[in-house]
């Protein structure tokens, strides 16, 4: 009579995989930094040592102020973007429930009504965020 495999190491052998790519892209990482130490000019001197930035002299202080419309159209930005990650399981998710997948329990018109709502919610926000003026720079 065969022996029934251990359940809990039938769990962990399903990571193995996630567990070679760490160690893949690790080992990549620390291949790349070693090489490029080794392999690399190493010119000295006393430009080599000042921050660049854009090929101007850095001057003033560091602390500097920004306005808050920089972080306005940042938020924004997250806000809009984030919207994508809401997107993308919806779309098979759609074309499953039109395929006539049972094991949903939606129809296409319940999962096409909830996704109008949702970019519904979010043209509200855009029009609002527009009439503030918060798309404008200067």
């Amino acid at each position: 009579m065969a022996e029934p495999m251990n359940t809990q190491i039938l769990a962990t052998v399903g990571y193995a995989p996630i567990l070679v790519l760490f160690v893949i892209a690790a080992g990549m990482a620390a291949f790349i930094i070693i090489a490029s130490a080794l392999l690399g000019p190493k010119r000295h001197g006393p430009t080599k040592h000042i921050p660049y930035e854009s090929g101007v002299d850095p001057t003033g202080d560091a602390r500097k102020r920004f306005t808050v419309r920089y972080f306005l159209v940042a938020l924004l930005f997250l806000l809009f973007d984030v919207e994508i990650v809401f997107l993308w399981p919806y779309a098979p998710l759609l074309f499953r429930a039109g395929a006539g997948d049972a094991t949903l329990g939606v129809t296409k018109q319940f999962l096409l009504a909830e996704m109008v709502v949702f970019l519904g919610i979010l043209l509200i926000g855009y029009i609002y965020a527009w009439r503030k003026g918060a798309f404008r720079w200067n």
